[in-house]
């Protein structure tokens, strides 16, 4: 028996993006056979709405400011299995997604993190599906950010995700630290989650995608030595301003 923890953010402000959440969850669940992999399925819900009933699934209402690499690492923190899943709430995974990732593990030495095959995303960036394990560290190619499966284990070198990264650029700040500490990363193209693309994102006003978004990559490029540390300062007291 596998377990596996699946932490999975969710905002379902309204009915549509609770269905949206529990779509999710019901093809989760029916995704493997229970009596191999054993799912503890962590849902952290942003809007105050009743918890989600299914097997092995518990509900936190975190009451602290949102933030995406925050919450997940909450998840992580309230959860203890050897491998971690972090997803989004807007996926359908498939048949046997799970079952085709440790598989991967099992055959890869040294394969410690890993992303499902996307039908929606990957075939128009010219990966085909059932083309074998591809490693690399590229957003959206070989790392999705919206479902990765990691070992644990891995924490002990990276430390926690870092929480001043509130959104964006979060899978992006993921793939440099796997490439920083020599972390093999790979797609796995037999394992199949659709990804519905930012569908809670959408109901958010245009200033605040725009901080969500945007805002993060001064952070993110002066972390990474692309951007001074100056620039930075300048950008936070335009920020600063432009709040008042």
């Amino acid at each position: 028996m596998q377990f596996i923890d699946i932490i999975i953010l969710s905002n379902a402000q309204n009915e549509s993006l609770r269905k949206l959440t529990m779509d999710c969850l019901e093809s989760l669940i029916s995704s493997e056979d229970e009596d191999a992999i054993r799912f503890n399925i962590l849902v952290i819900e942003s809007a105050n709405t009743s918890p989600y009933d299914f097997p092995n699934c518990r509900t936190l209402f975190p009451k602290m400011s949102f933030g995406y690499n925050k919450y997940m690492n909450l998840g992580i923190r309230k959860s203890s299995s050897p491998l971690v899943c972090l997803c989004n709430n807007d996926l359908l995974f498939q048949q046997g997604w799970a079952s085709a990732i440790l598989k991967a593990f099992e055959e890869t030495p040294g394969l410690k993190s890993a992303s499902p095959y996307c039908r929606l995303n990957h075939p128009a960036r010219n990966i085909p599906s059932h083309s074998g394990i591809k490693f690399g560290y590229g957003v959206r190619d070989e790392i999705s950010g919206w479902c990765i499966l990691f070992k644990r284990e891995i924490l002990k070198t990276t430390g926690p995700l870092d929480e001043r990264l509130t959104f964006w650029y979060s899978d992006n700040d993921y793939a440099k630290t796997l490439e920083k500490y020599g972390i093999l990363h790979a797609l796995v193209t037999d394992s199949f989650v659709d990804h519905l693309e930012s569908q809670t994102l959408a109901i958010r006003s245009k200033k605040e995608r725009l901080m969500m978004t945007g805002g993060e990559r001064y952070y993110f490029e002066y972390k990474w030595g692309t951007r001074s540390y100056f620039s930075f300062l300048n950008h936070k007291r335009k920020q600063f301003f432009k709040s008042l």
